[in-house]
């Protein structure tokens, strides 16, 4: 099996033992959880919308870098800190898919990394 790491400067790098994104063979590329951190390390504070659009950015640069764009994305994996805000999260990644919607998974969890509200996985097909 071969396997490449994707790293960009258009989403944060790592802030624990992981890559953004690893290109599988057999054309996958599986894109690590982003959440509300800019690619300068800054975190979005305010609601779930603007934590949301950084969220989609940052997956956005690194499809991107990968040669992909939102049209390649078969699976969505969305953790939210509360499911109070399931209605403006759908609203906001409902904006960067036009046809042939992913398959999703939306869960509430305890906890996300530096208190955010959000995380959004994703996983590609070349």
């Amino acid at each position: 099996m071969q396997r490449d790491v994707v790293s960009t400067d258009h989403a944060p790098g790592a802030i624990g033992p992981y890559s953004q994104a690893i290109k599988a063979t057999g054309s996958f590329l599986f894109c690590s959880g982003q959440i509300a951190l800019t690619p300068a390390g800054g975190l979005v504070h305010g609601d779930v919308k603007d934590q949301a659009q950084q969220c989609m950015a940052n997956i956005e640069g690194v499809l991107t870098e990968a040669g992909l764009s939102f049209a390649n994305i078969v699976k969505t994996t969305i953790f939210l800190s509360s499911m109070d805000h399931f209605a403006a999260t759908n609203e906001v990644y409902g904006s960067y898919f036009t046809s042939d919607l992913p398959a999703r998974s939306t869960v509430a969890v305890a906890g996300l990394p530096r208190g955010v509200d959000i995380e959004i996985e994703v996983v590609a097909v070349f």
